[in-house]
């Protein structure tokens, strides 16, 4: 067609006022930021919740942001509505929520939006690709298509049958080269039709771009006439995306690496609209052990990898953001070691020190990590966070939590603090059997194989007599060094060392029967702890009960 037709064509197509490029350029201007701040998004589909790979992407991309004073916004890719989900946005709004990032800019909740750039929902930008839709068809770099579904099946039956290439593109797009007035009589008999960017690559050439992650990466040009605006005049994700990181002044896409294939539809695009396109970050899938070998994180086979996972177990946001601190940079362990008080954002994350191959996601890691991270909770941080856990997820054990809150965060305080805190717990999930002994007297004994249950209730009756509750914690255990010989044991575990023979046991015996009668269990935190908080009354009563069940 010439330009006459071209033009009189974009008439017709697109018959609405619309705004010209430069006013959109004018409109959505350069972003006024310090040298070297980068722009980055999250852009997911309205499908419901995260899983693991989403959560992780969207990290990265928060963190590339944040470390250079940057913009980290979110925009909601709804162009496709047969994957929607009720509440889809408020889900996934909600996940970033709990993880605590802070969102700049785009979609803040269901209700609004924030920033200069939007609107951020895609459908309800359609006018804006429509103004660059119609730019490529006055230019020759688009036109319509009337090909039915059917048409479409025939001619990928048609290819496979020569072993062609798949797709629509230079001799098997029907279209492309259509005369004006063919084109005409369909629109005036309304038929429906999609817009075709009218490609101009090559195979026998190259589009090369450096990768921040997998560095050069070098591939045959695009020559498929890919579908810009689909027949309700929606744009596919391919034509929104580069328009949207173009107008929202994006610098940098983090996102997996199965768009690599569509890399060079993106950056053909990019270039016949005359945008600068951003740097590219393509995030190799997250990978578990599986007989031996590796496989892709799967939300259909693994509990992990949805996001609702770490919810319902009760890992703080905290400990899963600092294991996708290890599993993103290798430095970030040591760094940590170096900074054990540090927060998170004073880590000095690079994106081109992310490893080109998939991260292995290691459960058993996981929770070493997040044992560190609860270990280094105040016992207020850590009373209210199980307490806000468990009034989701443990609605009987909340009501015991919060009965008596000081009690509660009594409980969560010991051990807690100084240069060397227990590390006990990975999760919320584990608290409710860990403090299980503090609400309810143990009616199960962990009894020391090498204590006879005789001499444990000889053990028990000593102390029942010498006990005296103003005791701190080494009259305490003075008293059971105290103890010890009468009832044939070494106050000393070094003598008992020397002389095991001449001994039922040590000091660190004695102090096992008195553990297990008042908890139940042979390890427990502080011992002197527990029994300040438990009380005497209650004590007496549980070393009674203890007694009773060796004698029976």
């Amino acid at each position: 067609m010439d330009q006459q037709q071209l033009t009189q064509l974009s008439a017709r197509l697109f018959p609405d006022p619309l705004p010209t490029p430069q006013q959109l350029e004018a409109r959505f201007a350069p972003r006024s930021l310090p040298e070297g701040a980068r722009v980055t998004r999250f852009a997911p589909s309205p499908t419901g919740h995260m899983h693991l790979g989403n959560l992780f992407s969207s990290f990265i991309s928060e963190r590339t942001a944040h470390t250079t004073g940057g913009v980290f916004y979110v925009r909601i890719e709804d162009t496709d509505q047969k994957r929607e989900v009720a509440d889809g946005v408020s889900a996934i709004l909600e996940d970033l929520a709990n993880f605590g990032f802070t969102v700049d800019e785009g979609v803040v909740s269901a209700q609004q939006e924030k920033g200069d750039y939007g609107p951020y929902y895609q459908r309800q930008r359609k006018e804006i690709y429509h103004v660059f839709a119609k730019l490529l068809l006055e230019q020759g770099l688009a036109y319509p298509c009337f090909c039915t579904a059917q048409e479409l099946e025939d001619l990928r039956a048609r290819q496979e049958a020569e072993k062609r290439t798949p797709g629509y593109y230079g001799p098997y797009a029907k279209w492309r080269d259509a005369d004006f007035d063919s084109v005409l009589a369909r629109l005036d008999a309304g038929d429906p039709y999609v817009l075709r960017l009218r490609s101009p690559g090559d195979e026998s050439r190259k589009v090369v771009f450096e990768d921040l992650i997998k560095g050069k990466i070098e591939m045959p040009e695009n020559i498929q006439d890919v579908v810009l605006l689909k027949a309700d005049g929606i744009p596919t994700y391919h034509f929104a995306h580069v328009v949207d990181d173009h107008l929202m002044r994006t610098t940098h896409v983090v996102r997996g690496d199965e768009w690599i294939a569509s890399a060079p539809i993106h950056l053909q695009l990019f270039k016949l609209l005359g945008f600068k396109p951003p740097k590219y970050a393509h995030i190799a899938p997250l990978m578990k052990e599986d007989n031996g070998g590796k496989r892709k994180l799967s939300k259909r086979k693994d509990p992990e990898a949805a996001v609702s996972y770490y919810f319902e177990q009760g890992y703080p946001a905290r400990s899963v953001k600092e294991y996708l601190l290890t599993l993103a940079n290798s430095n970030f362990e040591e760094w940590r070691k170096a900074n054990p008080a540090a927060p998170q954002d004073a880590f000095p994350f690079n994106v081109k020190k992310m490893s080109a191959s998939g991260a292995l996601v290691d459960l058993v890691k996981f929770n070493d990590v997040s044992k560190n991270v609860i270990a280094g909770f105040s016992a207020d941080e850590i009373t209210d966070a199980v307490i806000d856990w468990a009034k989701t997820y443990r609605p009987a054990y909340y009501e015991q939590l919060i009965r008596d809150r000081a009690f509660t965060r009594g409980i969560f305080a010991i051990g807690r603090g100084g240069a060397k805190p227990r590390k006990d717990l990975a999760n919320f999930a584990q608290c409710e059997d860990y403090t299980a002994y503090f609400f309810a007297a143990p009616t199960a004994y962990e009894w020391p194989e090498n204590v006879a249950p005789a001499d444990a209730a000889a053990v028990l009756r000593a102390y029942q007599a010498a006990f005296d509750p103003a005791w701190d914690s080494d009259a305490w255990f003075g008293a059971l060094k105290a103890l010890c010989e009468p009832l044939g044991y070494c106050p000393d575990v070094k003598a008992y060392k020397k002389d095991p023979a001449g001994f039922k046991g040590h000091v660190g015996d004695v102090s096992t029967v008195v553990r297990v009668a008042l908890t139940g269990r042979r390890n427990t935190p502080d011992l002197h702890a527990i029994i300040q908080l438990l009380g005497p009354a209650e004590c007496e009563k549980r070393v009674a009960g203890a007694i009773a069940a060796l004698q029976g």
